[in-house]
């Protein structure tokens, strides 16, 4: 498995107002979904392209485009959806899928109440959303899944992680060079109901109300 923390001052601004607990609804669902288009240009650097020749009004010239199969986003339900947007700005001809795995709240395992996916997904390059990479069992669960099914070149995007799930999720993909996890900053840990600290309180909740 491969880390990638985001480095950039925009960034840790955008962050440190979503972790405020003041900040309404209304404006951490858009600041979740500028920070993922950064994150998203992280985290599509080895997006596949193939080579196309073009006329530019001068002369001819040969350029890129997305290779086929085309790149697959799947927000990890429901508060993946919050990052759907913003993923999509900068891939726009991907398709999406979507997987909904909640954690039991008695084992912090990951159980599968949802799915919207193909059941091919052979050299597809699939990018997983999820806010919060904190105990990892949903993560590891979802990577699994996509995996199984033939994807390769798994990017997961999370705004946070905490190191336990990072390195549940390093234990389970051990040395795979194609599953790569983006973050916007990895936190100090977790607390004993498995919530990130400092984090910033429980992603779903703040982006749609509690339900």
């Amino acid at each position: 498995m491969r880390l990638h923390v985001a480095d950039h001052p925009l960034v840790d601004h955008k962050l440190t107002v979503l972790r405020d607990k003041t900040t309404p609804s209304a404006t951490f669902r858009l600041l979740v979904d500028e920070l993922v288009t950064l994150l998203a240009y992280e985290a599509t650097r080895h997006v596949r392209v193939s080579p196309v020749q073009v006329e530019t009004p001068v002369a001819p010239f040969t350029g890129s485009k997305l290779s086929s199969p085309a790149p697959i986003v799947i927000p990890i339900l429901r508060a993946g959806l919050g990052m759907l947007d913003g993923m999509t700005r900068l891939l726009p001809s991907a398709e999406v899928g979507f997987l909904g795995l909640q954690r039991d709240e008695t084992t912090y395992e990951a159980v599968t109440y949802a799915n919207r996916l193909p059941d091919d997904l052979t050299d597809r390059q699939v990018f997983l959303l999820d806010p919060m990479l904190a105990t990892g069992g949903t993560l590891v669960a979802a990577i699994d899944y996509v995996l199984e099914r033939g994807a390769r070149d798994v990017t997961c995007v999370c705004l946070l992680a905490a190191p336990e799930g990072l390195q549940v999720v390093q234990d389970a993909m051990g040395d795979r060079l194609d599953v790569e996890v983006v973050v916007a900053a990895v936190d100090e840990r977790l607390n004993e109901k498995k919530y990130i600290v400092p984090g910033l309180g429980d992603a779903g909740d703040r982006l749609y109300g509690i339900v």
